[in-house]
């Protein structure tokens, strides 16, 4: 039996039913982006892609995490 998903990753499949966008676009998106800032990609997410604000934090932190090799 495999662990529950914790942290972001937790909230991927509900983001992932509600936006019709798998993760890994998503993330492509953030990774586009000219912001670096944790919280403006927050902000450009909920502003341009209609994502709420937890949806938008845990893809964020998510993607941040993985490029800082965490």
């Amino acid at each position: 039996m495999s662990a529950p998903v914790k942290g972001p990753a937790s909230y991927f499949p509900s983001i992932e039913k509600k936006y019709g966008r798998p993760i890994a676009e998503w993330q492509e998106l953030i990774r586009a982006s000219p912001l670096t800032r944790h919280m403006e990609l927050v902000a450009w997410l909920k502003a341009e892609h209609g994502l709420g604000h937890g949806h938008a934090n845990a893809l964020v932190a998510h993607t941040l995490a993985e490029a800082a090799g965490g």
